[in-house]
């Protein structure tokens, strides 16, 4: 019987809970709706899916599931139990091999099964399993790292073949204990019959040369290696006593070559290598990491210390692209000019100003207008006037939801290394800010993993009261690796910029996980915020200012304060005791944004501790009395209109506000923004504008950033389970179909339909395929007409699917697509 429908089966005779629990684990098996358990048993065993399913697995699951697919075939039923596995997973138990059945079970990623024939009369006692039809697609061609076997080298691989036979006489003639060939598959079969003895294989390596072994131990998780020169003439008669471990290897096959730089160590050798069998690591415990002990003061002084520093930077950062917005590439993103610009501004390094250009461009703080190509503060932006904890919660849920990655600005890109500038090579191009090269998708689900088992390694760790552990990289892609092998590669591009970014927004201190970012891995963001709230010291509201015409702060200021401050003085140094300096350009600057001398002197008097000094006083009366004889603004369109009362009123609109309008004469306003944008702006207040352009001048539509995005970000913990009444809908949907559209009982089910059929297709297909079995297509020709051809399929890739009809002995290629129905042939017999 076919895979998909003995799984349906046995999801339709499963009880409510054991499905609801199903979809919590599997939500994508009902996003969108399943129609019937056929279309959910399909769904389940799709390639997509199972791989999804297949990234939450843990080692140990892993493992199990990797030796089942080893030891059963999907093709001719034969299953295997706990018992069988055990004797190819070292250190397993049978109870704990069911265990992991069990639960590759309940995720329907394993279906029960009869026994293989000839499994003996305790075979009924034991429960036997066989893999969803898929796994093989999805789990490569070396499952538990294995390689693939002689027999299938020398199929798959022609330069080989050529070889083999000859390398098999080399050896028998040294005097090696393998049986003489004739053809390519004998030479193989003596190969594998060679190599299969853990005993055999670990005498042949005590004569072996140096760093053999050493070279062996690369191969102990994955089956594939790059050598130089790999398909080099190795051969046991000609070898000297100084021949190397690659050349020692190749000799004896040991070591197959791919192609001209990389080999591959066969099933049997790497199964000798493990003691016979297939898993020779497994543990049901993850490993305990080496960690390190911080006090819990200086974890929570070093994050208190970070986020006020990162709220400063970020304060400055929108100030200084409110004064001159960042210009674009024309490849994207923002160049090394504009950053070392801005950076010199802040005062930081590059890849901190990289970093905080990031958060402030997903947080919605800044955003590109694509009129100017440049980014540029939203007008009328709320985070600079809300209070600092609701500031930095805002920058933590846009970084988790984010589907950048800030920290690979300024890495290569696709990962290749920067090598040296010269005139012959240039260095490699590195990602450049906000350029589509930072993109991640899968970085939210990796950095809320992330958390979570900084969270884990932090509450399993022993630690005396007052401290806290230390965790690092290491430490936590050590249990990444563990808890999901699948995902390794993608933590381990990922892990030490996710820590860094963690760091700057006060999740980590000291290296230690604090108690917001604790706070946050368990999904209470309200509870980390008030808790921010409590323990950040308060901002302050004043400064000292001094007659050397600066102002020091004494701590971190209030950010209406910093703000208003930056327009009129400029920042010196770093950190909390920051210095801003007066002068003739930075009080000029405060006029510009329509302060006066009487403005500027009273704000600093209600913000100074000390009296103005002198010498700023008269720095800010002298700079305000040559100021403003010619006046200049900044305009992007224009608005008249003879209704005066009509203008007004619109002025007033708040809906209006992102126009920026300024009345300059009773009848005409002037908008910051394009005619074109402005004009929509208006229609959807219900008016009808008319458009006036200069000459054959263009405006292109202004599409900025969505509303949304420059309100607060949410952040959703992604693989949030499903909602209770959908799941509950679903569920109605299953059994009523279940007992209305079943077939009687003996019956031959009806034919699936949608998204089952599909499946079912494919799955007669690659079953056919491996096993150079006939089926019987149903094709639809161009005319339209369906016809049954009995075919033997060969291959099937691209929508297409290449067959062989024995009754015109000729070849030919089918769309897919114009196939209705597939059915193995010796079924339909039956």
């Amino acid at each position: 019987m076919s895979l998909i429908r003995a799984l349906s089966k046995e999801l339709e005779a499963r009880s409510d809970e054991s499905l609801r629990a199903l979809f919590a684990a599997r939500p994508d098996l009902i996003s969108p709706g399943v129609p019937d358990f056929p279309a959910l048993a399909a769904r389940a065993s799709a390639r997509v899916s199972v791989q999804r399913a297949l990234e939450r697995l843990n080692r140990p699951q892993m493992q199990v599931l990797e030796t089942l697919h080893l030891c059963t075939n999907t093709d001719t039923g034969h299953s295997a139990s706990a018992a069988v596995l055990k004797k190819s997973i070292a250190g397993a138990t049978v109870a704990a091999i069911e265990q992991l059945l069990q639960s590759l079970h309940d995720l329907a990623l394993v279906q029960r099964a009869e026994p293989p024939h000839g499994a003996g009369p305790g075979a009924q006692r034991q429960r036997f399993y066989l893999p969803v039809s898929s796994l093989k697609d999805v789990v490569g061609i070396y499952p538990a790292g294995l390689g693939r076997s002689y027999t299938e080298l020398v199929r798959l691989q022609p330069a080989f073949a050529q070889r083999v036979v000859q390398l098999v006489a080399e050896l028998h003639r040294s005097g090696a204990a393998v049986q003489p060939a004739t053809t390519p598959m004998e030479a193989a079969l003596a190969l594998q019959h060679w190599t299969s003895s853990p005993e055999g294989l670990h005498a042949l390596l005590g004569s072996a040369p140096e760093r053999t072994a050493a070279l062996l131990a690369r191969f102990s998780n994955w089956a594939m290696g790059a050598v130089p020169q790999a398909q080099r003439k190795a051969s046991v008669t000609t070898e000297g006593h100084d021949v190397g471990p690659v050349d020692w290897l190749l000799a004896r096959g040991l070591l197959v070559p791919l192609d001209a730089a990389h080999v591959e160590l066969p099933h049997s050798v790497g199964i000798s290598l493990r003691g016979g069998a297939i898993i020779d690591n497994f543990s049901l415990t993850p490993p305990a990491p080496t960690l390190g002990v911080t006090t819990a003061a200086l974890r929570r002084n070093a994050a208190l210390g970070a986020i006020a520093e990162t709220l400063r930077l970020t304060g400055e950062l929108l100030h200084a692209v409110r004064g001159q917005p960042l210009a674009t590439l024309r490849s994207g993103g923002v160049g090394i000019r504009e950053m070392r610009r801005l950076a010199e501004t802040l005062r930081v390094d590059h890849h901190t100003t990289a970093v905080l250009l990031e958060l402030s461009a997903l947080a919605g703080l800044i955003r590109l207008d694509v009129d100017s190509s440049c980014w540029v503060q939203p007008p009328q932006l709320e985070w600079l006037g809300l209070p600092r904890q609701e500031q930095w919660l805002w920058l933590v849920n846009a970084w988790l939801a984010s589907e950048r990655a800030p920290s690979l600005v300024g890495q290569p890109i696709n990962g290749q290394p920067a090598g040296p500038a010269s005139h012959r090579a240039a260095p490699a191009a590195t990602v450049n800010a906000l350029s589509a090269e930072a993109q991640r998708a899968d970085a939210p689900v990796i950095r809320k993993r992330i958390l979570e088992i900084l969270r884990e390694l932090t509450l399993e760790a022993e630690m005396p009261d007052g401290a806290a552990p230390v965790l690092n990289a290491e430490a936590v892609l050590q249990r990444a690796e563990w808890s999901q092998p699948r995902m390794a590669r993608r933590f381990s591009s990922l892990i030490g910029g996710v820590l860094a970014e963690a760091e700057l927004l006060g999740l980590i201190g000291s290296g230690a996980l604090s108690q917001l970012g604790a706070a946050i891995a368990a999904d209470a963001p309200d509870d980390a915020m008030n808790l921010l709230g409590e323990h950040l010291p308060a901002a302050l509201n004043h400064v000292l200012l001094q007659a050397d015409l600066t102002a020091v702060a004494p701590g971190y200021l209030s950010p209406e304060l910093a703000e208003q401050l930056q327009r009129m003085a400029d920042a010196e140094g770093q950190g909390p005791a920051t210095t801003y300096r007066f002068s003739v350009e930075s009080i000029r600057r405060a006029l510009d944004s329509g302060q006066d001398a009487a403005a500027i002197l009273d704000f600093l008097r209600r913000h100074s501790a000390t009296a103005v000094p002198q010498p700023l006083q008269y720095l800010v009366e002298d700079t305000a009395a040559r100021h403003g004889k010619l006046r200049v603004g900044a305009a992007a369109s224009f608005i008249q209109s003879d209704d005066e009362a009509a203008l007004s009123e619109l002025c007033r609109e708040a809906a209006a506000s992102s126009l920026g309008l300024v009345r300059i004469a009773p009848t005409v306003l002037v908008s910051m923004v394009s005619p074109r944008q402005t004009a929509l702006v208006l229609r959807g207040l219900g008016l009808s504008p008319a458009i006036e352009e200069a000459g054959s001048a263009v405006v292109h539509l202004n599409r900025t950033a969505p509303a949304a995005a420059t309100g607060r970000p949410v952040y959703s913990a992604p693989r949030t389970a499903l909602p209770d009444a959908d799941v509950t809908a679903q569920l109605a949907v299953l059994r009523r179909h279940a007992e209305h559209g079943g077939s009687p009982n003996g019956a031959r089910p009806a034919p699936a339909g949608g998204e089952a059929a599909t499946q079912l297709g494919l799955e007669t297909l690659h079953k056919a395929i491996r096993l150079r079995q006939k089926v019987v297509m149903n094709v639809v020709d161009s005319l339209g007409n369906a016809k049954l051809e009995t075919v033997v399929p060969v291959s099937v890739a691209g929508g297409r699917v290449r067959v062989f009809d024995p009754a015109k002995d000729t070849e030919r290629v089918l769309s897919i697509h114009r196939i209705i129905d597939i059915e193995a042939a010796e079924e339909m017999q039956q």
